[in-house]
């Protein structure tokens, strides 16, 4: 067996919105194609602004806070905030531009 290889990530911009909130969640839900999770249960607002999103590996729930990103082949799926601030920088051009 070999030992691991160092590898980089390519550099690749993606459109993404978030962080999610109580106030965009449907917005950002009809975005990338998922539902709001309910906003009643037992009576009271247990997850007020999650969505499910659906992924290539199932339906996975966004919470509040985190970002939706579209990936390189127009693929959803949630990404926590602090994974999100390490992992991205913004760009200054405009999606419509990039497309």
């Amino acid at each position: 067996m070999t030992d691991p290889k160092r590898y980089r990530k390519k550099p690749v911009v993606i459109e993404a919105m978030g962080p999610l909130t109580v106030d965009n969640s449907p917005v950002i839900a009809a975005w990338c194609g998922g539902t709001e999770a309910p906003r009643q249960e037992y009576g009271h607002n247990e997850y007020p602004g999650d969505i499910f999103v659906p992924t290539l590996e199932g339906p996975l729930r966004a919470s509040v806070g985190d970002y939706l990103i579209r990936g390189v082949k127009g693929e959803f799926y949630p990404c926590k905030p602090d994974i999100f601030a390490a992992t991205y920088d913004p760009v200054e051009e405009s999606v419509e531009a990039a497309r």
